[in-house]
C-alpha cells in the first residue's frame, strides 16, 4: 500500500502514486542496504584473500569483481526502468540479491567467491532504479530535496559498510557480513511489495536499441560527459583511498575493530548528500563542484604528508567521502533536469562509467602498492581529482 500522504483522488492504472515521507525512508534505507553490498569486502580483502588463498598483489581483485558486476548491472539492468513497471523490477532485482549474498556467505573456493561477488553488484545496481524512481515521483520544487533525501540513506549504506563489515568480521568472521546483510535485504523486500508505488515508463523502447542508445547519449548530452567525467575522476580516487588505507592499516598491526573505527569517522560525511541538494536546488551546483573535487586533492596530501598516519587518515576519510558525495547528489540534480523519459538510461550511463572507473582503480590498488608503497598510491589517489579539477575549469566555461 501507498503512503497515506497519497491524495485522495483516483489515479489512471498506470499513473505513479507520489512520494511521501515513508515512501521516501524506504527508497533511503533500500538504497542504503543495497549500495552497502559493495562495500562490505573493502576493508576485507586481505582477510578474505588470506582464508580463501589469494596472492597480496591479487587481494584487491575482491572488490573489483563487486564494482565491475555492478557496472554490468547499470549497463544492462538499470536502463529497464525506463521499459518495465519500475516496482516489479525493483523487488525481482532484490529477491536475486538476497539469494546471491547467501551464496557469496557459504562460498567454498575462489571461483564461487568471485562468481558471486560479481552477481552481488550486478543485483544491488536495484538502487539505482530507486532514485530516478524517486526523482519521478517527487515533484519538480522538491526533485533535489527528494534526490538528496535517498541518496543520504544510500550513502550512509556505503560509509556504515566499511565499519560495519569490519567490527562485525571481527566477531562472526567475514562470511557472517554478507549472511545478515541476505536477512536485511529480505526484510527490505518484504516490506516493498507493500510500500513501493507502481509506475509503469510511457514510453516503449526495444531492449537493445534502449542499451545503443546510452553511448547517443552521451555524445549528444554534454552534461551527462562533464559530470561523469568528474564524478569518475573522484570515485576512483575515493575507491584506491579506501581500498589501499584498510590494507595498510592491518600491516601496522591495527585490528579489523580498530580499522571499524577509523572507516566509522567517513560517516560524517553523510552531511554532504542533502547540502549538496540544497545547494543544487539553489543554483549553486558549479561552485559545490569545485569545492567537492578540490576536497578529494586534499585527502591524498594529507594522506601523503602523514605516511599513512591513522588520525591523520581518519581526517581524509571525511574529507573524501565529503567530496565523491556531494559530488554525486550534485551531478545527479543536474543530470535529473534533463529529459524525465530518459533518466533511467541517463543514470546507466553515468554510473556504468564511473564504476568502471573505480573497477580499474581497484585492480591497481594492490600492485602499486606492493611496487611503489604508500607514496605511489597517494600518487595515483592525488592525479585523479587534480585531471578533474582541470577538465572542470575548461568545460564549465564553455558550458
Amino acid at each position: 500500500m501507498n503512503d497515506s500522504s497519497a491524495p485522495a483522488a483516483t489515479p489512471r492504472d498506470d499513473a505513479p502514486a507520489p512520494i511521501g515521507f515513508a515512501t521516501t525512508m524506504l527508497f533511503a534505507v533500500a538504497c542504503g542496504a543495497l549500495a552497502g553490498n559493495l562495500y562490505y569486502a573493502q576493508p576485507l580483502v586481505a582477510l578474505i584473500a588470506q582464508s580463501m588463498g589469494l596472492s597480496t598483489t591479487a587481494e584487491s581483485l575482491i572488490f573489483t569483481a563487486a564494482q565491475f558486476g555492478y557496472a554490468i548491472g547499470l549497463l544492462f539492468l538499470v536502463p529497464l526502468g525506463d521499459l518495465f513497471e519500475n516496482r516489479r523490477l525493483i523487488l525481482a532485482v532484490m529477491v536475486m540479491n538476497v539469494a546471491s549474498l547467501a551464496g557469496l556467505a557459504l562460498a567454498p573456493g575462489l571461483s564461487t567467491l568471485f562468481a558471486m561477488i560479481l552477481v552481488v553488484g550486478f543485483t544491488s545496481t536495484a538502487a539505482q532504479v530507486i532514485v530516478p524512481l524517486a526523482a519521478s515521483l517527487a515533484p519538480a520544487a522538491r526533485r533535489g530535496a527528494v534526490v538528496g533525501n535517498v541518496m543520504t540513506g544510500l550513502f550512509v549504506g556505503i560509509l556504515l559498510a566499511r565499519p560495519a563489515s569490519s567490527f562485525i568480521a571481527d566477531h562472526l568472521g567475514w562470511r557472517g557480513v554478507f549472511a545478515l546483510s541476505a536477512v536485511l535485504v529480505t526484510g527490505l523486500t518484504i516490506w516493498g511489495a507493500f510500500a513501493i508505488p507502481r509506475r509503469v515508463p510511457q514510453a516503449r523502447h526495444a531492449y537493445l536499441r534502449l542499451i545503443g542508445s546510452l553511448a547517443h547519449l552521451m555524445a549528444t548530452e554534454p552534461v551527462l560527459r562533464r559530470r561523469t567525467a568528474y564524478q569518475t575522476a573522484m570515485f576512483s580516487a575515493f575507491t584506491v583511498f579506501w581500498t589501499a588505507s584498510p590494507i595498510v592499516l592491518l600491516r601496522q598491526g591495527y585490528t579489523p575493530s580498530e580499522i571499524a573505527l577509523f572507516a566509522l569517522a567517513g560517516v560524517s560525511g553523510v552531511f554532504a548528500a542533502p547540502v549538496a541538494g540544497r545547494m543544487a536546488d539553489r543554483g549553486f551546483a558549479r561552485p559545490g563542484t569545485a569545492v567537492a573535487i578540490g576536497l578529494g586533492l586534499i585527502t591524498f596530501l594529507i594522506a601523503w604528508i602523514s605516511q599513512a598516519n591513522f588520525w591523520a587518515l581518519m581526517v581524509a576519510g571525511v574529507l573524501i567521502d565529503f567530496g565523491v558525495q556531494g559530488n554525486m547528489v550534485l551531478s545527479q540534480r543536474e543530470l535529473y533536469q534533463l529529459d524525465e523519459a530518459i533518466r533511467s538510461r541517463l543514470t546507466a550511463a553515468y554510473m556504468t562509467t564511473f564504476f568502471l572507473g573505480g573497477a580499474v582503480a581497484s585492480a591497481l590498488t594492490s600492485p602499486v602498492l606492493t611496487l611503489f608503497g604508500w607514496t605511489g598510491i597517494c600518487l595515483l589517489g592525488g592525479l585523479l581529482p587534480l585531471t578533474a579539477l582541470a577538465y572542470f575549469a575548461v568545460a564549465e566555461r564553455r558550458g
